[in-house]
């Protein structure tokens, strides 16, 4: 193999999760490695160092098969399955690879309740599909590379050192901690707190600020940073508080300690925090557990169907004093 593509086209937490796929093979097999993604993902890729050319797209795949067809790839490794790479494999017509995406297990899981799901995390099931070229996992965990001009991003006085991050935002309504949980929880860290998000959770943001009781120690990053720079951000924090997102991996990826909340998603499918191997201390895998409505979606929804959202409201954890 002297030439491999790999695809995964969205979304965050889902293309870092691919990153030890792309180092190990880099690493063992000494090729050289491209990868394809959406142009609005890129910026979780452009500075690794495995990668030997980055190709996006905006829309369409038809941006970039006739470049990849004269590529003459050795090897496509499809680590998204869907209808748009199934097209772009039969348009290639190269030789590929394709993990199993366990929807039917997950469909089941949401369902019926009734848990046919393998205990194997998606990064192992990714590599399980390059098993044989002889690729070993390495054990090392997931990457995430950023500048020295991503980690200059300033951080007010009194919050740049010694400091919680609070990742608050999410892709989904039930797979985010309520406003008042986060308050509640905010009330018991001896620490400064940075909030993190999107712009979308800028406001959300300011109003835990003005609602804290002590505000003066909590500072809304929501939308201030980009993503590299949240990442920075991550990096220096002594703790990351996050739900299942994006930048829960980051956090990973970052070698932080992590407590992570679990709202209508469950652990068991496969996308827990996923650290080197020995790592200490674990991540917290914090979630109610026995509701017979949960999961109610293997991704998520704008409010809970039960219209109750107990998965977030009954979380009773504790930050240690």
């Amino acid at each position: 193999m002297k030439k491999i593509l790999i695809v995964r086209f969205s979304s965050i937490g889902d293309i870092v999760l691919t990153t030890p796929v792309i180092r190990c093979l880099k690493e063992q097999l000494d090729c050289e490695i491209d990868y394809l993604t959406f142009s609005r993902h890129s910026d979780i890729l452009k500075h690794n160092p495995y990668i030997d050319r980055l190709i996006t797209i905006d829309r369409s795949i038809k941006e970039v098969v006739p470049a990849l067809r004269k590529a003459r790839y050795d090897l496509v490794i499809d680590l998204h399955r869907n209808i748009r790479t199934f097209s772009l494999k039969l348009q290639l017509l190269r030789p590929s690879r394709a993990f199993h995406k366990l929807n039917i297990r997950k469909l089941i899981m949401v369902w019926f309740k009734i848990n046919m799901l393998p205990a194997v995390h998606i990064v192992d099931r990714y590599l399980h599909c390059v098993q044989r070229l002889g690729i070993k996992n390495d054990g090392k965990g997931l990457d995430y590379f950023v500048t020295d001009f991503d980690r200059a991003v300033a951080l007010p006085e009194g919050f740049d050192k010694d400091y919680v991050a609070f990742v608050i935002g999410g892709n989904y309504t039930t797979k985010i901690l309520p406003a008042s949980q986060v308050l509640r929880i905010i009330s018991k860290i001896r620490q400064p707190v940075v909030l993190l998000g999107g712009v979308m959770d800028k406001a959300r943001g300011e109003q835990i600020v003005a609602d804290a009781a002590v505000p003066d120690v909590v500072y809304n990053g929501c939308g201030a940073f980009t993503l590299n720079e949240s990442a920075a951000v991550i990096e220096r924090a002594s703790v990351v508080y996050a739900n299942d997102t994006g930048l829960m991996h980051i956090a990973a990826a970052m070698r932080r300690p992590i407590v992570s909340f679990w709202g209508n998603t469950i652990p068991e499918f496969g996308m827990t925090p996923y650290l080197p191997e020995n790592f200490q201390p674990q991540p917290l895998i914090i979630e109610v557990k026995g509701l017979r409505c949960r999961p109610c979606s293997k991704l998520g929804f704008n409010n809970c169907p039960k219209g109750h959202f107990d998965c977030m409201e009954k979380i009773t954890y504790q930050p240690e004093e």
